[in-house]
């Protein structure tokens, strides 16, 4: 099996190249690794949640989730039907804390004014009583069920319990508003019961007020008696008590001593503001040797003299430069200015001494008036020691004239009020006969149906995902072989061939075969490997038509190129190419036919693609692969050829794929987009593992990007004059070499193939 340099299998050196591939394939400048943060919709950083993986989901399972949604939708729509229509009739009623007062006070209940919340949760299950429902059973002439006992009361009760049992009350938040709502399967009972509802909470409410209000008034009569009694005879001693001890009130609360006492207080407050006000402004001045302090700056007359003053300074300074100071006019300026000067000095101090004399009078008034409040605490005091008794008294005739009065207000209230039908519930709004039923609510129980199917069917879903081992996407196809990704295939449309597609340089397939050979220049230390297996785990996953693709796109840069079909046991590359397979790598193996009878010509031109078929099926290919002769002809091939690809077996099943990889320079391994499992392709890596093989990478292929929802784009733009390129030219355009370089490597006679 050797080769003629000695090559048994990876070299080391190719092999070191292909674990870094592996391990830092995410570094390749030209290479479709599929990051998961690089695409829209990736996990959110915050969440979590990877919004396009559910798309994916949704749209991969969608008809599962629609037909169980619609069975939820049907099943829905059945029971709605199914059930009996109920119509629901609904008056409203305003529950005021307090009923209107008439009067003040005109209610018996004493602590109506002091009604919080749970007042009003009180009316709302009063409303829920069975006593109500009783009444309301008897306005409405409702009949229990018959069964329910013999005589009337036991019917009666009856009535209510079903009454109730169809009964709503629903508060209206934030307000006094209540809605009464009876459901039930005659429309106009429904009303007539909603209403007779409210009608006997009214009445209901009246008859306690009314019981109330008597009882009331026959209480307020006694206490107003004992009352009278007790305010004579407290008014009696304290009017006896003060003209024993000469006491004279000012007002309810206070003596005269005390309020000439509390003026006299607030009356020095005023004096001894004032008094400070004063001493400061005569403070300023009098510290002050000149006129720079507010009370004369604003003085008129200070202020008219030295504006004088400055007039004469001036005219004396512009005068000087022309006259001497003995000058006559220049004295008579000079006493000018100093007749003002004294005028200003008598100013100042006639303003200091008013200024004084202000002080002098605050001052005597603040002490007289110290010494007046004085005299006035002493009698204070005197009247307060000797008021303690009267105050006492006083206290008890107040606290019982106020109580008397009270109740003698509240009693003639109640008298007034017990004829009035004062109420704090009001009927707002009247029942109406329902024109539609209210339950089944069909759209709305069609609506949950649904969206509990939905849930259901992604809950399906979901759970058939957990058990779905088939790779979709590219880094399923990275997660489960632990490789990096060299490119990836599309799937053609329905419409397409795929030969078609990969022969037309514009097409999408085309461009991903440029990608992916692009990305494998870089695999190796030495760029292409001089022998590539195609290999994949299952049969059927585009091995045959990968190799095509690849061998295409070097062929057309002008390197010369040989696709040898190494599937002796399903063989497909003579199928693809439709050459005759009579004669092919079995036949030259078996020593019957050199190969340049095996190895033809693929596509007419200047095409530098060659094609070996498989040949007739041997009956033992494994042994034909390990001989000799197949490495020899990657050797001597190897020579001529600068591109050896073997469309391999599949790894499972067979050792040819094993024994084909250990004889080629790198393995590239091929899975088929939702065909290839995560378990087969694991067991494949380990069984190339096991066999010191490891691919440079993988390719995914019959990728269908759109449907997948994994925004994979293919097309791109061309622009060319013919709307073709030759090899030549495509060389030429990248800087690969071209027919010159290669020419001189021709196939003939046998001569390069032992």
């Amino acid at each position: 099996m050797a080769e003629d340099d000695g090559y048994k299998g990876p070299a080391e050196g190719d092999a070191r190249a292909s674990r870094a591939m592996v391990e830092k394939s995410a570094d390749l400048p030209l290479s479709y690794r599929y990051q998961e943060s690089d695409r829209a919709g990736g996990p959110d950083a915050e969440t979590g949640v990877d919004l396009l993986k559910i798309l994916r989901l949704f749209n991969k399972r969608k008809w599962l989730i629609a037909g169980v949604a619609v069975t939820f939708a049907v099943l829905g729509l059945l029971a709605a039907f199914a059930q009996t229509p109920l119509y629901t009739a609904t008056m409203r009623l305003q529950i005021d804390r307090t009923a209107p007062r008439i009067l003040k006070g005109g209610d018996a209940d004493t602590n109506s004014t002091d009604v919080d919340d749970t007042s009003y949760a009180t009316e709302l299950e009063l409303l829920k009583s069975l006593n109500l429902a009783e009444r309301v059973a008897s306005l409405t002439r409702v009949a229990g069920d018959p069964r329910s006992g013999s005589n009337l009361a036991d019917q009666g009760r009856a009535a209510a319990s079903e009454i109730s049992a169809g009964l709503a009350v629903k508060p209206i938040a934030n307000t006094r508003l209540v809605d009464i709502a009876y459901t039930d399967r005659d429309p106009a009972r429904a009303q007539r019961v909603a209403n007779a509802f409210g009608e006997a909470y009214v009445a209901s409410n009246l008859d306690k007020r009314f019981q109330a209000n008597a009882y009331a008034k026959s209480f307020l009569e006694d206490q107003l008696q004992q009352l009278k009694l007790r305010l004579e005879a407290a008014e009696n001693g304290l009017l006896a008590f003060a003209e024993k001890e000469q006491i004279l009130a000012g007002s309810d609360k206070t003596s005269v001593a005390e309020t000439n006492f509390g003026a006299a207080n607030s009356a020095l407050g005023s004096i001894i503001a004032e008094r400070i006000k004063n001493e400061q402004l005569w403070r300023q001045v009098e510290k002050s040797s000149g006129i720079d302090v507010p009370q004369l700056l604003t003085n008129k007359t200070i202020d008219e003299l030295r504006a004088r003053r400055g007039q004469l300074v001036a005219e004396y300074q512009e005068k000087s430069q022309t006259f001497r100071a003995d000058y006559p006019a220049m004295a008579q300026l000079s006493n000018k200015i100093k007749e003002i000067e004294h005028q200003i000095g008598l100013e100042v101090k006639a303003v200091k001494s008013s200024l004084k004399a202000a002080f002098d009078a605050s001052l005597s008034q603040e002490n007289e008036m110290k010494h007046r409040i004085e005299e006035l605490r002493g009698e204070t005091l005197d009247l307060q020691k000797r008021s303690i008794q009267y105050n006492t008294l006083k206290r008890e005739a107040d606290t019982t004239r106020t109580l008397y009065e009270s109740l003698l207000q509240r009693y003639k209230e109640l008298d007034v009020a017990s004829g009035v039908g004062a109420n704090n519930v009001f009927i707002i709004d009247k029942a109406q006969i329902p024109s539609a039923p209210s339950s089944p609510n069909r759209p709305k129980i069609i609506f949950l149906a649904l969206a509990l199917g939905l849930g259901a069917g992604l809950a399906a879903a979901f759970v058939m995902e957990q058990f779905d081992d088939l790779i979709y996407s590219p880094v399923e196809a990275e997660e489960a072989s632990g490789l990096a990704l060299i490119g990836v295939i599309p799937r053609v449309g329905p419409k397409q061939n795929f030969e078609e597609e990969t022969k037309n340089p514009l097409s999408s397939i085309s461009e991903a075969f440029r990608s992916a050979c692009t990305s494998l220049q870089f695999s190796t230390e030495s760029g292409v490997p001089k022998s590539l297996l195609i290999t994949s785990s299952m049969p059927t996953e585009g091995k045959s038509s990968t190799a095509l693709g690849i061998a295409r796109h070097f062929a057309a840069l002008s390197l010369k190129v040989l696709v040898v079909d190494g599937d002796m046991r399903n063989p497909s590359l003579h199928s693809k190419t439709g050459i005759d397979n009579s004669i092919g790598l079995s036949t030259y193996l078996t020593h019957n036919c050199e190969p340049t009878d095996a190895i033809r010509r693929y596509e007419s031109g200047k095409s530098y693609l060659y094609i070996m078929t498989s040949g007739p099926l041997p009956p033992n290919p494994v042994e034909l692969l390990h001989g000799a002769r197949f490495a020899s002809l990657l050797s001597a091939g190897g020579e001529i050829f600068d591109l050896i690809i073997v469309d391999g077996p599949p790894v499972m099943g067979m050792a040819d794929a094993l024994i084909l990889s250990n004889m080629v320079r790198a393995t590239l391994f091929v899975i088929a987009s939702k065909q290839g499992r995560t378990g087969q392709v694991r067991n494949a890596i380990k069984r190339l593992a096991a066999a010191r093989v490891t691919p440079i990478g993988l390719l995914l292929t019959k990728f269908d990007a759109k449907s997948d929802g994994y925004g994979y784009d293919y097309h791109y733009t061309y622009r060319a004059d013919d709307g073709s390129h030759g090899p030549n030219e495509v060389a030429d355009a990248i800087g690969k070499p071209d027919d010159a370089k290669n020419g001189s490597r021709e196939l003939n006679d046998g001569a390069a193939v032992a």
